[in-house]
């Protein structure tokens, strides 16, 4: 019986033991699969965001390479401008040196009569005026309405002026350089104004997307995360509910063994106590010594034989019940702190995790809030720039071609201001000679 119980003791301690191991195995199971799961996803995001940057990068490679054409593009057309500037200067030098003789006998006040001179509005030659010509030519070549207005201006101040027709067609020209330069002026401010705006705009809208994927992806990652806890929980509450029903049992079943212990063993007890006193008895009347009692001796000895044996089975069916009683309580009692324990280390399991779970779904909730400002950020940001290319690039002609087309309508009208110095540095000269 020793033999057989601690055989039992040293079988369940083994069975406790590959029980644990194979518990410490599939937890470890469990954490690599978790583990292996986020490793995908961030590989997932990994990908995802190596691709986002390759894309930006070619991009970026793009317009730097756009960049560079169009800034060797402007480089070229300066340099062709200030050639042609260039020999537009010493064009213009040679003739003021080589024709001065030729451009007063032709185009000298001289050659009008004195009537010419004082009505210098009032004939035919004035309509080919080189001015008129010039400020007509610029506006058709630059296809300026401004400029054809003002070549009819001109015209009508050269023809029905009462004073000095020439200042009246400097003040002319004057005005429209000043409002040419003031455009221009301004359309530089507000082309700046857009470069900068479009700039900041473009860098709010890029922080704001990778905000709202950030949170995003964090969002995800917590919700994924809620959720397993949750399930292990709810797997816990299940194991708890399980061992919970196993001691109810095992309770149940101790109860009922021990009650039939205790009958049992009263029975078994009363037994041994009656057999004993028959054998008392039974002794001392085969023992007197009287020769009556000779014949019976024979058929006594069996019978006390026969009771000795009785008494020696329930003896020993006593002692059978007693082990078995005290190796069920033992049992029982193992099992008992065992469930004990495991319930300690599933409830204080199921603590952590519906814990954690609820400070994950309060920080997504937290993420989605904040993430909706970003979205919203996002939105405006989005609305703003869509109006601000709208302003500052739905323009039919590119500011370039309208600066360029400004810059050569002030120049031609500063050759006519030269030209008009000319004339009237050659009225006075005259006027000086005449009265001399």
């Amino acid at each position: 019986m020793t033999s057989s119980h601690n055989f039992d003791m040293l079988k369940q301690s083994l069975e406790d033991s590959v029980k644990a191991s194979n518990k410490d195995m599939n937890e470890a199971k469990s954490g690599g699969m978790e583990s292996a799961e986020i490793k995908a996803k961030a590989e997932g995001d990994l990908a995802m965001s190596s691709k986002d940057l390759a894309a930006d990068t070619k991009q970026l490679a793009a317009l730097e390479h756009d960049c560079k054409n169009k800034a060797a593009d402007y480089d070229a057309e300066a340099a062709s401008r200030a050639e042609e500037l260039k020999a537009l200067g010493e064009a213009k030098k040679v003739i003021q040196e080589a024709t001065g003789g030729a451009e007063k006998q032709t185009y000298g006040l001289d050659q009008m009569s004195f009537m010419q001179r004082s009505r210098l509005s009032s004939s035919a030659d004035l309509s080919h005026f080189e001015v008129v010509h010039l400020v007509q030519d610029l506006a058709k070549k630059e296809n300026s309405a401004a400029l054809a207005q003002l070549s009819s201006q001109i015209a009508a101040a050269i023809r029905y002026s009462a004073g000095d027709p020439f200042a009246k067609v400097k003040g002319l020209i004057s005005d429209m350089i000043s409002r040419l330069e003031a455009t221009g002026s301004a359309e530089e401010s507000h082309k700046k104004y857009c470069d900068e705006e479009l700039k900041n705009t473009e860098e709010k809208k890029a922080d704001k997307s990778g905000d709202v994927e950030k949170l995003s992806t964090k969002i995800d990652q917590m919700a994924a995360k809620s959720a397993h806890l949750k399930e292990r929980a709810s797997e816990h509450q299940k194991q708890l509910a399980a061992v919970a029903a196993a001691q109810a049992g095992m309770g149940k079943m101790r109860q009922s063994e021990n009650a039939a212990y205790k009958t049992d063993k009263a029975e078994l007890e009363q037994g041994i106590e009656g057999v004993q006193t028959a054998l008392k008895v039974l002794r001392d009347y085969y023992g007197q010594a009287s020769d009556s009692h000779d014949a019976a001796e024979g058929a006594g000895s069996g019978i006390i034989g026969l009771l000795e044996v009785v008494e020696s089975d329930f003896t020993k069916g006593l002692a059978e019940m007693v082990s078995t009683e005290d190796a069920a309580a033992s049992s029982y009692a193992r099992a008992t702190k065992e469930n004990e324990l495991e319930t300690a280390e599933k409830s204080q399991d199921l603590k952590f995790e519906s814990k954690e779970a609820a400070q994950l779904d309060k920080a997504v909730v937290e993420a989605k809030a904040d993430r909706s400002g970003a979205q919203d950020e996002l939105d405006a940001n989005l609305e703003y720039l869509a109006k601000l290319k709208e302003q500052c690039t739905a323009k039919a002609e590119p500011y370039a071609e309208r600066k360029a087309r400004r810059e050569a309508e002030i120049t031609g009208l500063h050759q006519a201001l030269e030209i008009l110095e000319g004339h009237a540095a050659l009225v006075q000269t005259r006027s000086v000679h005449r009265h001399q």
